[in-house]
């Protein structure tokens, strides 16, 4: 347990039992026309799953997103890494920047992953680093994908800034504290968000969240954040007998 320098208490969110966090499973999504490669993990009796959305000059092999979405697997929530941009995309700089573009393929992630047996019907969560974030907050606002709940870690929602008051899903903002740029430009978003949020900084943490700690404090406010919105399943129950 931790405080930001906000005074918020950080809390942590128990662990499911050994065994249950799922195997990563290794993807190829139809993204709207556009494969994308992909890691899928669903722990037993998940209760939601949390899709990624990588900052620039990241992608679904990020040890940063690898280990949050572990944290995620063991408090019981499924997660889906993947890549919002091909191989050739990536060291295109202007796609890389392009939210609409990053925005529409997570859409296009999304419905793909409804279609997915382990998962169809359980509530998706965002969870967006950097530009990601803002890609997940314009993707968020599109009320068609129904989007229960959005973490942004370090994020840029400055760049989502014509979406952010049509953002329904309760969201999660995560800043360090050294991050001074990021963390005015969050200050900002926030008072644009019309939906529950909520805005935590880490103190002394940078943008990567490098420093002792850091990104398990982030792990744990995500998890929580999660499990406390993504926690109905959708999915068709059974005809009771009789």
């Amino acid at each position: 347990m931790g405080f930001s320098d906000r005074g918020e208490e950080v809390h942590a969110v128990p662990e499911a039992a050994a065994g249950s966090a799922g195997v990563p499973e290794p993807v190829v999504i139809d993204a709207g026309g556009t494969r994308l490669p992909g890691i899928l993990t669903v722990p037993e009796r998940a209760r939601g799953v949390v899709l990624f959305a990588h900052g620039s000059g990241s992608g679904r092999n990020s040890p940063r997103n690898q280990s949050v979405a572990a944290s995620l697997n063991r408090a019981g929530l499924g997660t889906l890494l993947a890549d919002l941009l091909t191989g050739g995309e990536e060291t295109d700089r202007a796609r890389v920047f392009d939210i609409p573009l990053l925005a529409t393929r997570l859409a296009g992630i999304t419905e793909w992953l409804g279609g997915r047996p382990a998962v169809r019907g359980l509530p998706v969560g965002y969870f967006g680093a950097s530009t990601g974030a803002a890609a997940a907050l314009r993707a968020a606002a599109d009320a068609r994908l129904r989007v229960a709940a959005v973490v942004s870690r370090g994020g840029r929602p400055d760049l989502a800034a014509d979406s952010l008051q049509a953002v329904r899903a309760p969201t999660l903002l995560i800043v360090g504290g050294a991050d001074r740029v990021v963390l005015d430009l969050n200050e900002r978003a926030q008072r644009q968000l019309r939906c529950q949020n909520r805005f935590v900084v880490i103190p002394g943490a940078t943008h990567l969240f490098e420093e002792p700690g850091a990104l398990d404090q982030v792990a744990s406010l995500a998890a929580e954040w999660f499990t406390s919105h993504l926690n109905g399943d959708l999915r068709p129950q059974p005809a009771a007998g009789g």
